[in-house]
């Protein structure tokens, strides 16, 4: 069996999120392999997900952040967030509290304009797709080929716009999505995005 030391804990515990009778198991089970221990704690990760998921998020906190291109001109750009989970215990902790924070930073950074894919309006979605065509003829791509463009243009715009989709800005490996379900796991409550609203003074 694998000597496990406290320095490996932290070390898995920072790379991945999750808790630490959790992190110790999976060293303990995969005899101090980091690689295979990481995918044990992503797999457990994932089947918790799934069970939480019909879990009823009523409780979470709003979270505000206020954005100022100079320190002595006024903000320009604000986010109200509001971020569910199941009980007032975790809406109380700060790992909690920072993942709000963390999510209206990227909000005002990122700019999303819906939270899941399927907010998408049709009309939108063939809109833009109604736009990619014509820019795609006019480019002079073959007749062929222009279905499967505006295809990979359509979905390019879906994860641009939608923030679980998007890459977090700390991060660029790590979509919204993702976050929140390492959170889930860490947290062991279902985390979830009830709404958000982004204002900018510079926009009409």
């Amino acid at each position: 069996m694998a000597d496990i030391t406290a320095a490996d804990i932290r070390k898995l515990r920072e790379l991945t999120g999750a808790g630490m009778s959790d992190v110790k198991k999976a060293l303990v089970d995969n005899d101090g392999d980091f690689e295979k221990a990481k995918s044990w704690l992503r797999e457990k990760g994932k089947a918790q997900v799934a069970k939480r998921a019909t879990r009823s998020a009523a409780n979470g906190l709003v979270e505000s952040y206020l954005h100022r291109t100079d320190p002595q001109l006024p903000p320009t750009l604000g986010v109200l967030v509001e971020l569910r989970c199941e009980t007032d215990f975790v809406a109380k902790t700060e790992d909690f509290k920072q993942l709000a924070r963390d999510l209206a930073q990227h909000i005002a950074a990122a700019d999303p304009l819906y939270i899941t894919e399927d907010q998408i309006p049709n009309e939108v979605l063939e809109a833009e797709r109604r736009i990619y065509e014509a820019a795609a003829r006019e480019e002079g791509k073959p007749e062929q080929a222009i279905a499967k463009i505006v295809d990979g243009r359509v979905n390019g715009y879906i994860k641009s716009s939608v923030l679980l989709d998007q890459p977090w800005v700390k991060d660029g490996k790590v979509t919204i999505r993702a976050l929140l379900d390492q959170a889930g796991a860490s947290l062991g409550e279902k985390i979830e995005v009830g709404r958000f609203s982004r204002f900018n003074i510079r926009q009409v």
